[in-house]
This record gives C-alpha cells, sequence and structure tokens, in this order.
C-alpha cells in the first residue's frame, strides 16, 4: 500500500471516529429517537427506518427507567409506534386492491388512532 492511500485510510477512519463520537456524546434533538448504532431517526414513519431499528430506538428508550418516567416514555414511545402503523395503514389503502387488505388498514387507522388519543390524555393528565 502506498504512502497516499493509507493516508487516505487513516483519515477516513479518523473522520468516522468522530463522527460516531459526536453522535454517542450529543442526545438526540427534540422530535428524533437516537438508536442503538448511534443514528439519528424522526419520531415519524419513514421508507427507509427497518421496523427492527425502530423497535430498539424504542426499547432503549425504556431503559434504566422506573415509576412514573418509564410510564411517560412507555406513553410517548408507544404514540410514536402506533403513528407509524396508521401511517403505513393509510398507504396500504392507497396501494392495495385486496378488500381484505383495505379491511385491515382501515381497521388499524380506526383501532389506532383512538388509542393514540387516549394515550395521549393520559400524558396530558398524568404529567
Amino acid at each position: 500500500m502506498n504512502n497516499t492511500t493509507l493516508l487516505t485510510v487513516l483519515a477516513a477512519l479518523i473522520i468516522g471516529a468522530g463522527i460516531g463520537y459526536a453522535l454517542a456524546v450529543n442526545p438526540a434533538p427534540e422530535g428524533m429517537h437516537q438508536m442503538a448504532d448511534g443514528t439519528m431517526m424522526p419520531n415519524v414513519a419513514t421508507n427507509g427506518a427497518s421496523m427492527e431499528h425502530s423497535m430498539d430506538a424504542m426499547m432503549s428508550g425504556l431503559e434504566g427507567k422506573t415509576g412514573d418516567a418509564f410510564d411517560r416514555a412507555f406513553l410517548e414511545e408507544m404514540i410514536v409506534h402506533h403513528e407509524g402503523a396508521v401511517d403505513m395503514a393509510e398507504a396500504l389503502l392507497k396501494n392495495t386492491k385486496r378488500p381484505e387488505l383495505k379491511k385491515l388498514g382501515s381497521d388499524i387507522i380506526t383501532a389506532q388512532t383512538g388509542e393514540i388519543q387516549m394515550m395521549k390524555n393520559w400524558l396530558q393528565e398524568w404529567f
């Protein structure tokens, strides 16, 4: 390996380590979740986010919490989770031709919208 290639690889490693450190020490901004791998994810469903990473982020938001802090974090995470389900169900209704899936999408929207409102009410009443 020549010196230029070695310096390029070394610079890339240093820059990558710096970015990783910055993500690790800075808390997630308002409206975002910091995922287990340090990347940021918005609190709304996005086409590129995998469900596994999404669930890991939500579960990590509960770690170390107890009592009211746990209850509040649980409600906040579940609201985001349900909003993602509603977004997916709306996309389903726009794209499927299957009547079974249309009914499922409608049922999800109805049920989860009601649960979102219930959880938001609890947050307002209790916290």
